[in-house]
């Protein structure tokens, strides 16, 4: 299988995108198609033997343009918004201008005077309204030639009846004309579908702004020694980059030589600057801020990290929520019920001896008034805003409907390395506090990668210089020895450097014939964990710490933060303690970050995991988070608690506006402007709403 993403024009409503989803998965060679209504893209897992062309093709036959996306992101000020302003901008003119006209005729002008009143509306609003119209005719007629319907058909209907009504009475001298009525409708439907516009280009822009991080080129040291300026599309792994001091950094790579301070604040969301040394990693767009530093390069283009966060904030609201199944079922079922109830009240008011006219205008308001974009609009607008609050904060929602998951969660489990804890251990005891003993330790340290003696280093590195040692030699599984000043240093397990006492386990030190340290380390929780833990708390969600480390240290680190901790967990004990839970009734959220949580976060009704986590944490979690705190685990619940009572809010508001204004408009007492007002009254009701979740993340 391989996944490929189509852009794809004249997507207008839910059904568009069930349409597209249904159409494409009923192909046997398609495993999934997912709709980003946001970037207006498909995204298809297919068979690899299949040409993209040929499933461009199929998306075509179902109605809509297609074309294969090469990285396509938006920038700006998109033509589609361009040509709807333009158009709002040519339907509003003209509405006022016929307005001008119709208080003439409003005035009590009748026989001459008004005809003339009104072939000169016509004049006006015939070719403004063929103009502003074409969003919606070309759409309905895209759809009509292909034997199936959308919200625009219903609109183009309503538009059309109401100008051609407007002429026939124009014609005989009727004393009705609707052509401000129907500039007005098209009017009120653009600011709409402009309003949508510009919330997806809201969406877009801030994956934009995070590529722009990017430099548009780096300097490369080539194997002779000579420099040359790439573009940054030219690099490729292996290669080696000169970065001067205060130059973003333009791939991921790792530190051949130098030492600086890199800002590393576009990934971790810290604004302390943090040292780099030989062997560091450093990341595509953050900044070099003190000295040069060589990297050979590990990842270009697509697979640095930060094209990662833009995928992840690129994907935010594709999911499939129950509510938004909702809103496609409703959506699919509008076509044919306006229809349908635009006849039925045509026929009844016929039947009553209403007349021609009075009837197709009852049966026109009814077109109009029962479009469904509220209820469209209810789920995405809430999901867009919020994605966007949370991206502010360092939340990737890499799936909308995992904020309803989100939200009904009542459980928590969290991994405890790299999870609740930092990741790296830390001396917490045990050091020599003799100088000689230090500067010895440090030398011996600073030759092994082991996990102990990177934790002492990183305690004694700035205070001490290290001695001179020679015959260094790293023994496997015991440790590290070495002549310090005539003496022999030991660093290792504590039955190999000779301490008694100890169970074999942990790290001990001796010089000479001095006493022995057994120097304890300890993986710290991450500074903000207690506040997070009892905000989850607060929340009414039982928080539990899984661990596959030894029992002692788990119990420890429990025992401090105030919660249940089990250890020795292996992968299937963390899906059979999800499960667990699960059926006993609660909504379980996994927090994870190793290979070995990759089960775990996909057993669970909802994951999450930080940004330093493995690529299979990352790709499994729903939701990511930057920085080195847990405060957006709680954040994101209480946002994601927010925004479902928001959609659920919107939703209550369409319904209630459709069982009020369907009756009215059957009933006669609505004409077409004021069911035109009332349709986008209603979408920006719901829009409004949704934008009070601009600070649900906090």
């Amino acid at each position: 299988m391989t996944t490929s993403t189509f852009a794809v024009e004249g997507m207008r409503c839910a059904g568009c995108i069930a349409k597209i989803e249904h159409g494409l998965a009923a192909d046997n060679d398609i495993a999934t198609a997912r709709v980003n209504f946001t970037t207006r893209q498909v995204r298809v897992a297919h068979l690899s033997e299949i040409d993209p062309e040929a499933i461009a093709e199929r998306i075509r036959a179902l109605g809509f343009e297609a074309h294969e996306a090469q990285n396509e992101r938006p920038a700006g000020f998109t033509d589609e918004s361009r040509k709807l302003v333009l158009a709002l901008a040519v339907a509003g003119f003209a509405a006022m201008n016929v307005m001008l006209l119709s208080v003439s005729v409003w005035s009590g002008a009748d026989g001459a005077t008004r005809g003339m009143f009104h072939w000169i509306s016509a004049l006006i609003a015939l070719p403004a309204a063929a103009y502003s119209g074409q969003t919606f005719f070309k759409s309905a007629w895209s759809a009509l030639k292909r034997g199936r319907t959308n919200m625009d058909v219903p609109i183009s209907i309503g538009v059309v009846l109401a100008l051609a009504l407007s002429v026939y009475e124009t014609a005989t001298g009727g004393i009705h004309a609707y052509f401000d009525g129907a500039l007005m409708l098209l009017f009120f439907l653009l600011g709409g579908r402009f309003l949508d516009s510009v919330m997806r280009q809201k969406a877009q822009d801030g994956i934009t702004a995070l590529l722009r991080r990017l430099p548009n080129d780096a300097l490369v040291l080539g194997k002779d020694g000579t420099t040359s300026r790439r573009a940054i599309d030219e690099l490729a792994p292996n290669m080696k980059l000169l970065v001067a001091a205060g130059e973003r950094i333009a791939a991921d790579g790792v530190v051949l030589s130098g030492e600086s301070d890199v800002d590393r604040s576009l990934v971790t969301g810290e604004s302390d600057a943090e040292p780099v040394v030989e062997g560091s990693e450093v990341l595509a767009g953050t900044i070099n801020l003190s000295a040069p530093l060589t990297v050979k390069i590990t990842g270009v283009g697509n697979d640095t990290t930060i094209a990662e966060i833009a995928r992840l904030m690129e994907s935010a609201g594709q999911g499939k929520s129950r509510y938004t199944r909702i809103a496609d079922r409703a959506a699919r079922l509008y076509a044919p019920a306006v229809h349908s109830l635009a006849l039925l009240t045509f026929a009844g008011w016929m039947i009553a001896g209403m007349g021609l006219h009075a009837s197709i205008t009852t049966a026109i308001a009814v077109l109009i008034i029962t479009c469904p974009c509220a209820l469209g609009l209810a789920v995405p607008i809430s999901q867009v805003v919020v994605t966007g609050a949370m991206m502010r904060k360092g939340i990737m929602v890499k799936d909308g409907s995992g904020l309803e998951r989100l939200a009904r969660a009542d459980a928590a489990i969290f991994d405890k390395t790299g999870t609740i804890t930092i990741g790296r251990p830390l001396v917490t005891a045990g050091m020599p506090e003799d100088a000689t003993e230090r500067a010895a330790l440090l030398a011996l340290a600073r030759t092994s990668n082991h996990p102990a003696s990177r934790a002492i280093v990183c305690t004694l590195g700035d205070s001490i210089d290290a001695a001179e040692a020679s015959a260094l030699q790293e023994v496997p599984g015991k440790g590290v020895c070495g002549i310090v000043a005539g003496r022999k240093a030991m660093l290792g397990r504590p039955d190999w450097v000779g301490s008694s006492g100890h169970d074999g386990s942990g790290t001990s030190f001796r010089l000479g014939d001095g006493p022995v340290h057994h120097i304890v380390t300890e993986d710290q929780p991450r500074p903000d964990t207690v506040a997070a833990l009892a905000r989850m708390q607060r929340l009414g969600i039982g928080c539990t710490m899984i661990s596959g480390d030894a029992a002692d240290p788990v119990a420890r680190l429990a025992d401090r933060l105030g919660i249940e901790g089990r250890a020795r967990m292996r992968p299937e004990d963390k899906v059979a303690a999800i499960r667990a839970l699960e059926e006993s009734g609660h909504h379980v959220l996994m927090v994870g970050d190793g290979l070995n949580d990759g089960p775990a976060l996909r057993a669970a009704s909802v994951s999450m995991a930080p940004s330093s986590a493995t690529d299979v944490g990352r790709q499994a979690a729903d939701i990511v988070f930057l920085g080195d705190g847990l405060a957006p685990v709680p954040m994101a619940i209480a946002a994601a608690r927010r925004t479902m009572a928001v959609v659920k809010q919107n939703f209550a508001m369409a319904v209630i506006y459709n069982l009020f204004a369907v009756p009215l408009a059957m009933a006669g007492f609505v004409t077409p402007l004021i069911a035109a007002a009332a349709m986008s009254g209603s979408s920006l009701i719901v829009v409004a709403n949704a934008l009070r979740l601009r600070g649900a993340a906090r």
